[in-house]
């Protein structure tokens, strides 16, 4: 059986996009795809209040659903591998670096296995914390 060949392309103005070749064919997975992949791996992760969305132009923080989780999420491509950033809401009372640290490994893991696609890193923003 053949290995499959990832790779992660974006041009400038357009969606990333991930392609997957093997024997039977080539899988297109959409930028919204992987952006929700990582989403809900990261709402799976004890301490996670929700996604936060922060507006440059007053800083005001949302607090987003998850009909909006994407809005709290991006990914770059970087080679053939990507840097995911997420801004989120933690729980109060709960050690930040040990939720982040969760949320890492989770998002890491289910993007990998999901997608095929080789995750360089991911980094969070904790935007706020839920009394």
């Amino acid at each position: 059986m053949a290995r499959d060949a990832h790779s992660v392309h974006s041009k400038e103005g357009t969606a990333l996009e991930c392609k997957v070749r093997n024997e039977y064919g080539t899988i297109y997975i959409a930028e919204d795809v992987m952006m929700k992949v990582v989403g809900y791996a990261a709402l799976e992760c004890y301490g996670i209040v929700a996604m936060s969305s922060k507006r440059a132009t007053d800083g005001i923080v949302e607090w987003l659903g998850r009909e909006n989780l994407t809005k709290g999420i991006q990914i770059r491509n970087v080679g053939d591998m990507l840097d995911v950033e997420l801004f989120i809401i933690v729980e109060y009372g709960i050690s930040i670096s040990e939720v982040c640290r969760t949320i890492i490994e989770t998002v890491r893991y289910k993007l990998e296995s999901m997608t095929g696609v080789k995750v360089r890193r991911v980094n969070i923003n904790v935007e706020g914390i839920r009394v």
